[in-house]
């Protein structure tokens, strides 16, 4: 197996430790002008650090175009020859890693469709025993973030150092908005769980389409993502996958501009002693909360009492739906939104009935 040069991999390291990190390149590598083009142009704005391309394509359904396989991979390779661009694909078994390694693909993804089945992640992992080789990694296409975790361990105990993350969104049903929904806040848990780890956002796949990836991508930089993965194509309504999300270079040059590219510190000593301040009013106001919290528990325990004593059960299906409604109400009075207040109560109301349940299994 080939391995990538030293001077390659200096310039590999220098580009891994980068914020933010910008990948950018077509859904699929479709023939070698395709590539080339598009990397040259890609290059030309100045603000890419990796080329991406799928050279292998997993689609829900056979028929599709499922990329064209390891002969793409010299044109990855010419495009880097040509632009100096670092260049990434992903990968998905076995074969797949030694072909990208042949040709001295810089750094490789495990794809979403992967991440899910720890057989194919673990075929990926064992492939990549011994080889020093930086590894992005998607989340699953469903929302587990346990999945997600597994296969960074898998990866990391077959001694991969530089494993980065990749938030790519999850499928949900009902979901209309969003070709994938960002569940930002299973982004966000991994991202507390993994905090020196790069964590990077794929807003093309978020998204599924073009009007919405400046939203998506500025988002994900307010919440400290440290980079973007976006898809970039010569002619994008030409492409042969994905057409409606991809976006041409120029057009990628103008996203990038119009981000706000916030900083997660400043120097300043001011900042720190009022941010301090708004802080410690929070953590006051969240010890207020616990304490109600808790009481609100007892409460439910003695109603819980009755019932037994009663018996009666103890869900109430239509004192909850009051007590939600007028919540939900009175919640939007206060400037909260709807969606957190009904998450907020379903919580505390299942505390409320484990609570229960214990009186009742006493």
């Amino acid at each position: 197996m080939e391995t990538t040069a030293p001077d390659s991999k200096t310039n590999i390291m220098e580009k891994w430790s980068k914020r933010p990190l910008l990948i950018a390149g077509p859904c699929s590598a479709e023939t070698e002008e395709q590539m080339v083009t598009t990397a040259k142009q890609i290059a030309a704005i100045n603000q890419v650090d990796i080329l991406r391309a799928g050279i292998w394509k997993p689609r829900t359904r056979p028929g599709s175009f499922e990329g064209v396989g390891a002969k793409g991979l010299p044109w990855l390779q010419q495009a880097k020859k040509e632009t100096g661009l670092l260049t990434a694909v992903e990968v998905a078994t076995g074969k797949q890693v030694y072909d990208a390694l042949h040709f001295d693909v810089d750094v490789l993804w495990i794809g979403a469709r992967t991440t899910v089945n720890p057989f194919s992640v673990q075929e990926v992992a064992d492939a990549l025993r011994g080889v020093d080789v930086p590894v992005l990694i998607k989340n699953p296409i469903n929302p587990d973030i346990d999945l997600w975790t597994g296969a960074v361990e898998r990866v990391s105990k077959a001694g991969i150092k530089n494993i980065g993350l990749i938030h790519r969104g999850f499928s949900s049903y009902g979901n209309t908005e969003f070709r994938n929904a960002p569940m930002w806040h299973l982004a966000i848990e991994m991202k507390r769980r993994n905090p020196e780890m790069l964590m990077i956002n794929d807003p093309s796949h978020i998204c599924g389409r073009r009007d919405i990836l400046q939203e998506v991508a500025q988002k994900a930089i307010d919440l400290d993502f440290d980079g973007l993965m976006i898809e970039s194509h010569m002619m994008p309504d030409s492409a042969w996958s994905d057409a409606a999300q991809q976006i041409t270079p120029a057009e990628l040059d103008v996203l990038l501009e119009g981000i706000i590219w916030r900083k997660e510190d400043i120097s300043s000593e001011e900042f720190h002693q009022v941010l301090e301040r708004l802080r410690q009013q929070i953590n006051n106001l969240d010890d207020e909360l616990l304490l109600l919290l808790a009481n609100r528990m007892v409460i439910a325990e003695r109603i819980g009492a009755y019932k037994k004593e009663n018996n009666i059960t103890i869900l109430q299906t239509r004192r909850w739906n009051e007590i939600l409604e007028k919540a939900v109400a009175k919640g939007v009075k206060y400037g909260l939104s709807q969606d957190f207040i009904v998450k907020y109560l379903d919580a505390v109301h299942m505390e409320s009935i484990n609570h229960q349940n214990k009186i009742f299994n006493s």
